[in-house]
């Protein structure tokens, strides 16, 4: 990872997009910590959307339509979500400046989130930023099993459907690993970051009346997606 930095500067969601296209993106150490850090991992995770892998089970899945799934809806639900401590994870790096935010940018369109809901409940879901035809995946949750994994595999879908070519997860973590989540270079994640900049994705193109069938269709067809590096 790249060493944090503080930010000096007063953060507006201007400055935030300004730094998304510059490769760059804030946490803080703690919930209750009020500083933000600009952080430039050296490796970045990347989720290629051309080489997408949903495992069999989790097809099954998505096909049989266990979750309703959502666009934009419950945007306050799902950081509340992200945010939240569980099992396996007792700290969170989502504090009050994140949530006001990332909230100005859902509010301005920048900002979206997939949710997956279970018998009118938020299961899970997963919220990033959209600028260009890059989205850049924030955090993602699931209070029941597979909802998080679903919805990921909906944006995906979503993004190959709207025209997107560059998947930041900007850390690698298991969980990606078994969708085919990669590390690259720095160097080779601002070259595909510049060409994903050039154009403009619809997040909204999908309908969201797709089914299940439909939606691993679109993430598995063999149609080039991903940014040019040439």
């Amino acid at each position: 990872m790249g060493s944090p930095s503080n930010l000096m500067i007063e953060i507006t969601p201007q400055v935030l997009l300004k730094a998304y296209a510059c490769g760059i993106f804030p946490m803080a150490e703690s919930a209750e910590d009020p500083t933000l850090y600009w952080i430039e991992p050296e490796r970045r995770g990347i989720l290629a959307l051309e080489h997408v892998h949903v495992p069999r089970r989790l097809a099954r899945i998505v096909r049989q339509e266990k979750f309703e799934v959502r666009t934009d809806s419950a945007f306050s639900e799902v950081v509340e979500g992200c945010a939240s401590t569980r099992a396996g994870r007792s700290t969170t790096w989502i504090n009050r400046r994140i949530r006001e935010l990332y909230g100005e940018l859902f509010e301005m369109g920048y900002c979206h989130t997939v949710e997956t809901w279970l018998d009118g409940k938020l299961a899970g879901g997963l919220y990033g930023v959209a600028l260009g035809r890059a989205f850049f995946g924030e955090s993602m949750f699931s209070y029941e099993t597979d909802a998080s994994k679903v919805a990921l595999v909906h944006l995906v879908a979503r993004l190959r459907h709207g025209g997107y070519c560059l998947l930041d997860t900007q850390f690698v973590t298991e969980h990606l690993r078994q969708f085919g989540a990669q590390e690259i270079g720095r160097a080779a994640f601002h070259c595909r970051l510049e060409q994903a900049l050039q154009g403009l994705g619809e997040f909204g193109r999908l309908p969201n009346d797709v089914s299940g069938a439909g939606i691993l269709q679109l993430v598995s067809q063999t149609s080039k997606v991903g940014c040019s590096t040439a």
